[in-house]
């Protein structure tokens, strides 16, 4: 029997979903952007500052996940974290060349010394911000949104939330349009508004969230820190570890080519207007996602993962073999329904999983599989794959690198294993 959820809780829903995702799309697409346009970061750069990132988030979450279960509340973990989530977006506006000369010269009196310590600092400041945001958003609202849902309801609800981070993508796009981001001065007026507006969802949702009644968990706080990891708990739910062993494969085929995606459509292939080109794309993918967890609903995982990944695979085909705006605009839409859906499938079988009462203690365990391994290992092939990449000199004298398409091919591979694994289990079935 389908049960049917508030409104109250579908406005819960969406607010946190795509004002979270408006923040993860700032760090994971265009805190790489930043570094790479202000500070002329390296590729090694930014695969550090993404695995830096992915160790922060899954300690995070299992820290913070165990904790919430052991209190039993969701709410005053999500909140409060999005408060100081949004403070932490709104420093980045102060990491600047000037200042930093300012307050270490002479200590750093070239130019190169400066820049350098300027991507120390971001990935420095990107840790804390994700230590704030896991706590927030992949412990507790995940935890929360497991514990709010059920078998009969959850595609649809996934299907709402995977769907956010493009729709969230879009937002930022168009938001971007309208500054120069080659100027410092923008970044900073970028940051302390996306900052701002993340603060102030945190402040409204503890008008608006619904605690799921759930009692405290009656084991002791590192005995739930421990509980996903055990091999009691993973024989207990082999489903569940199977699931994320086929995520891990997913997620760092997306991890390959994400970090690099906006430079690659801005400075290799010279769209410069490629917000225009893309959010034609984005609408539809994400009216496909939350679609898509409605198929989950009915087909089950096997026939809405297959084509989902077909999907994928499609869309790396067409980013590695064209350049031209029309086909570039086809792969790449077929590359984000494939990667949205996918999202979207995968979460929804994961919660079905997990069981009763475990939602915070196994946040951890998901996060290892949608961010920890795959972002130290996405990034550092995308990174081996563009090791010798062309590079460009810059008005002071330092060096770029160009990513080229070689990455979609390099994503391709994991993506096609998880496709061929499904199929086995289909026919198995």
């Amino acid at each position: 029997m389908k049960h049917k959820l508030s409104p109250r809780f579908w406005l819960a829903l969406s607010l946190f979903s795509l004002f979270g995702q408006v923040a993860w799309v700032v760090e994971n697409m265009y805190l790489n952007v930043f570094i790479y346009k202000m500070f002329h970061a390296s590729a090694a750069d930014i695969s550090l500052m993404v695995a830096a990132s992915a160790v922060t988030a899954t300690l995070t979450t299992v820290l913070i996940g165990a904790l919430s279960d052991r209190m039993g509340k969701r709410k005053v973990f999500i909140c409060a974290g999005y408060i100081l989530w949004g403070i932490s977006v709104m420093a980045f506006g102060l990491i600047r060349e000037n200042t930093v000369h300012s307050l270490f010269f002479p200590m750093v009196s070239s130019n190169v010394a400066a820049l350098s310590l300027c991507v120390t600092f971001t990935i420095a400041l990107d840790c804390i911000m994700t230590f704030f945001g896991s706590s927030a958003n992949d412990a507790a609202f995940n935890a929360w949104l497991t514990d709010s849902t059920d078998e009969s309801n959850r595609g649809a609800a996934e299907g709402i939330n995977a769907m956010m981070p493009l729709v969230a993508i879009l937002v930022v796009f168009g938001g971007f349009m309208a500054f120069n981001l080659d100027s410092a001065e923008s970044w900073g007026t970028i940051f302390y508004i996306i900052g701002g507006v993340t603060l102030a969802v945190g402040i409204l949702g503890f008008f608006l969230i619904e605690d799921t009644p759930a009692l405290p968990s009656q084991t002791g706080y590192w005995q739930n820190v421990i509980y996903g990891f055990r091999p009691s708990t993973v024989k207990k739910n082999a489903g569940l570890y199977i699931c994320l062993l086929i995520f891990i494969l997913f997620n760092i085929s997306i991890q390959i080519f994400m970090p690099y995606l906006i430079i690659y459509y801005e400075v290799s292939l010279g769209m410069k207007d490629y917000v225009l080109i893309m959010a034609p794309a984005i609408i539809l993918a994400s009216v496909a996602t939350a679609f898509w967890g409605r198929v989950y609903d009915k087909k089950g995982f096997v026939f809405s993962g297959v084509i989902a990944l077909i999907s994928l695979l499609i869309g790396y085909v067409l980013l590695f073999l064209f350049k031209d705006v029309v086909m570039v605009f086809i792969g790449s839409l077929l590359m984000m329904c494939g990667y949205l859906c996918g999202m979207a499938v995968f979460g929804a079988r994961i919660r079905d999983l997990t069981p009763k009462g475990k939602a915070g203690m196994l946040q951890g365990v998901r996060i290892f599989a949608q961010v920890l391994v795959p972002g130290v290992i996405g990034p550092y092939i995308g990174k081996a794959v563009l090791a010798n990449a062309e590079l460009i000199t810059n008005s002071d004298g330092t060096t770029s690198f160009i990513p080229n398409e070689n990455i979609f091919l390099a994503a391709l591979v994991p993506a096609a294993i998880v496709l061929v694994v499904c199929l086995v289990i289909r026919k198995k079935k």
